[in-house]
C-alpha cells in the first residue's frame, strides 16, 4: 500500500476489496514509533481529520488508536463496514464513501443518472443512522463537454438526490481535484464547484477543498478559501509538488493557510490526505497535524 493511488484505492474498494485497499488489513509495515501524545498540545481550532488510505498498511483498530492519542477526531474515506469500527474508538468519520461509481463516472454522465441515484438513495440513509454528515460524490471525467453542459448535467442528477440528502441532513460533498493526475476530471476549479453549488440550490450540496489539487489547478489558495468558503463542507491537505508531507519540504505555507479558515468561520474538519515519503509515517502525521494546529 505504500504507493498506492488514491484512484486505486477507490477502484479497489468498489471491485470489493474495500477491507484490505481502505482499513489495511495488511500487516507488512510496522510502526516505527508510538505518537508522543499530541493531543495534549492542541489548540482546539481546526478539527483533524486524517484520510485512512493514505496509511493503508496499518491496521484499523491500531489506527483509531494512534489517532486517538494525536488528537484526531476523525478517521474518513471510509466505507459503511468500517464506520462502527470508527465510532466504537471514540473517533467519527468526517467524510463518508460508499455511494457512487468512483472518480471517473460522476454526475456529469446523464446516461449513469439512474445508477448514481439508487445507490445515493441506498447510502444517506445508512450515513444518517450512523450519525455521519458528508457523503463524498464526483462530477466524472469532462467526456468533451463545455463548463456549461457540464453544469446542466450534473445539476440535473444531483436535484434528483439532494431532496433526500435534505430529508436525512446528509451533506453531499462534491470534491474538486485537478485535471491532471486525474485526467479529464470536470470539477476542477473552485468556482465551477460553487456555480454548481449555487445552481443546485441546496445547503445538502457542498465542496470539498483539496488544497493540494487547487494548488496544481489554481493557486491562490487563502483568497479562494475568503472568497468560496460558504460551500465548502470539508478541506484536504497534501503537499505540493508530490502529494507529500506539508512541511518546509514543498510549496505551500499551511498555518497560513488554517489561519484563514478559523479567520472565516470554518467550522468543518481539515483531512490530511498526504502519502507520507518519511519512514515513521506516525511521526509524520504528527507533525503535519500540529502544522495545521493554528
Amino acid at each position: 500500500m505504500k504507493n498506492i493511488s488514491r484512484r486505486t484505492a477507490i477502484k479497489t474498494a468498489l471491485a470489493g476489496g474495500a477491507v484490505a485497499a481502505v482499513s489495511g488489513i495488511s500487516q507488512a509495515s510496522p510502526l516505527i514509533n508510538q505518537p508522543t501524545g499530541t493531543a495534549a498540545k492542541l489548540k482546539g481550532n481546526i478539527r483533524h481529520s486524517v484520510s485512512k488510505w493514505c496509511f493503508g498498511d496499518i491496521e484499523l483498530n491500531e489506527f483509531c488508536e494512534i489517532c486517538k492519542k494525536i488528537g484526531i477526531e476523525s478517521i474518513e474515506l471510509l466505507d459503511p463496514q468500517d464506520w462502527p469500527v470508527v465510532k466504537k474508538h471514540g473517533l467519527t468519520v468526517a467524510m463518508a464513501q460508499g455511494a457512487g461509481l468512483g472518480i471517473d463516472r460522476g454526475f456529469n454522465d446523464p446516461k449513469l443518472h439512474d445508477e448514481l441515484v439508487a445507490s445515493y438513495e441506498k447510502v444517506i440513509p445508512m450515513v444518517a443512522e450512523a450519525g455521519l454528515t458528508n457523503l463524498i460524490c464526483f462530477s466524472g471525467r469532462r467526456n468533451g463537454v463545455t463548463d456549461l453542459q457540464g453544469w446542466e448535467n450534473c445539476e440535473k442528477g444531483l436535484k434528483r438526490i439532494t431532496p433526500i440528502a435534505e430529508k436525512y441532513n446528509v451533506v453531499l460533498t462534491m470534491e474538486l481535484l485537478n485535471s491532471i493526475g486525474h485526467k479529464d476530471y470536470l470539477c476542477d476549479h473552485t468556482v465551477w464547484g460553487a456555480e454548481l453549488c449555487r445552481r443546485v440550490g441546496s445547503p445538502n450540496l457542498k465542496l470539498l477543498y483539496d488544497i493540494y489539487h487547487m494548488q496544481i489547478m489554481e493557486g491562490d489558495i487563502i483568497n479562494n478559501i475568503r472568497t468560496y468558503h460558504e460551500y465548502f463542507s470539508h478541506i484536504h491537505t497534501g503537499g505540493n509538488p508530490g502529494r507529500n508531507e506539508i512541511d518546509e519540504t514543498q510549496e505551500l505555507y499551511y498555518p497560513a493557510i488554517m489561519q484563514a479558515l478559523v479567520d472565516v468561520g470554518y467550522k468543518g474538519f481539515v483531512g490530511q490526505e498526504f502519502v507520507p515519503k518519511q519512514k515513521d509515517k506516525i511521526a509524520s502525521l504528527e507533525k503535519c497535524i500540529l502544522l495545521c494546529d493554528v
